[in-house]
């Protein structure tokens, strides 16, 4: 795991400023200086956050980073369809299995007061059960690309991932969707800029978090499963870390082009290293299951996957038998290129007999492409939410 530098000068720092106070007895001057002896203070105790906030406002060029992590195990839903984990919210505290999204930034679940047939489906936050709730009355609502949607009361509560605990402004959903019937989780947990919250003035949770001080480092790292990597198995999301185990070689820093969504410029899409002449803004979204691109990125991709077609009704075909492929197709950001595998485009069979399955990639999303799951759960992400944001990728580990 890899730990800030910044840390390490904070405690060199308070190896001086807070070196263990000691007793010296005093000596008589002999040239005329006056000392003034140190003496032990009784029944002192350390206090490392309280120390670091004195030095950061003393020296703010420092900005000495005091914090921890929090390590969020995810569950893989419908062979990497989407992941949730758990998130604490309240006092005592209630969970709540939420899908992390940094294609939003709202953080909302059901409310207890919620009746319609999606919210009766999945737990339901209970605010009169919490000593640490506080009611906010506003209103808000939010929707999706696929349709879905929700609306309620705003509310704040401690909501707390991986251990790490924050008052955090939240949606208690009233309503909901017929869509969010079929889902596993409770809500979601958004992950982008507070420019996109539903209600102008909330902050996110990590605007929150960085604030109060209580991340190691301003980021949320990404590590999603796949079925065909490992099963399934072993992802998290990292708050306020970046664990270097999961990926090889170095990360690369890709500057974000506008603060709503995580976007990027995609500098161009390759087959088997050879450029294939598209470039387009993106956004890497783990609220998105598929890679989306414009019209013609994917037809210049699936011409290069022989019995790939474009189905009027079903979008992107591709042969089931890619899921053997070893070849790579590659996106270019930040001047390096990372790769989703062709086998990762047999994404769902089509179930009709006809072989093939539903492709990982599909069009029509031109101006704008999205780098979704079928993405991440190939390449380590690292949210970095600086004041220069930016994504930090590799390839993972396999």
């Amino acid at each position: 795991m890899k730990i800030t530098a910044l840390v390490s000068l904070a405690v060199a720092v308070l190896a001086v400023a807070e070196a263990g106070p000691i007793n010296r007895r005093p000596h008589p001057p002999h040239d005329g200086t006056h000392r003034v002896p140190i003496a032990r203070r009784e029944n002192y105790k350390h206090n490392t956050k309280f120390q670091m906030a004195k030095l950061n406002a003393r020296y703010p060029q420092l900005q000495i980073l005091a914090g921890a992590t929090g390590h969020v195990p995810l569950t893989d839903v419908d062979n990497d369809l989407e992941y949730y984990g758990t998130v604490s919210v309240g006092t005592p505290a209630q969970n709540v299995k939420l899908d992390f999204d940094t294609g939003s930034s709202d953080i909302w679940f059901p409310s207890s007061t919620c009746t319609t047939a999606a919210c009766k489906k999945h737990v339901r936050f209970d605010s009169t059960k919490s000593s640490t709730y506080q009611k906010d009355g506003r209103k808000w609502s939010i929707s999706y690309g696929d349709g879905s949607s929700a609306s309620g009361t705003l509310g704040s509560d401690i909501v707390s991932v991986g251990g790490i605990s924050v008052r955090q402004t939240i949606g208690l959903a009233t309503t909901e969707s017929s869509q969010f019937g079929s889902s596993p989780e409770d809500g979601l947990f958004g992950l982008g800029f507070n420019t996109i919250e539903s209600v102008s003035g909330v902050k996110t949770f990590l605007d929150n978090a960085i604030a109060a001080g209580v991340l190691a480092q301003p980021v949320v790292s990404a590590y999603l499963p796949s079925v065909r990597r490992n099963g399934g198995k072993g992802g998290e999301y990292l708050f306020g870390g970046i664990d270097d185990s999961k990926y090889t070689g170095s990360l690369t820093y890709v500057p974000v082009t506008q603060k709503g969504y995580w976007q990027v410029l995609v500098q161009d899409a390759s087959y088997n290293g050879a450029s294939l002449k598209q470039t387009s803004q993106g956004i890497v979204d783990t609220g998105t299951t598929l890679v989306i691109v414009g019209d013609a990125a994917a037809k210049a991709i699936h011409a290069k996957i022989p019995g790939s077609k474009n189905d009027p009704n079903n979008g992107w075909l591709v042969p089931c038998s890619v899921s053997s492929s070893s070849d790579n197709i590659g996106f270019k950001l930040g001047g390096a290129t990372f790769n989703v595998p062709v086998a990762d485009l047999a994404y769902e069979d089509l179930g009709d007999g006809s072989g093939n399955c539903f492709s990982g990639i599909q069009g029509g999303q031109d101006g704008l492409w999205i780098l979704g799951d079928v993405f991440i759960k190939n390449n380590y992400c690292v949210f970095s939410q600086t004041s220069s944001p930016s994504i930090g990728i590799a390839p993972l580990k396999y």
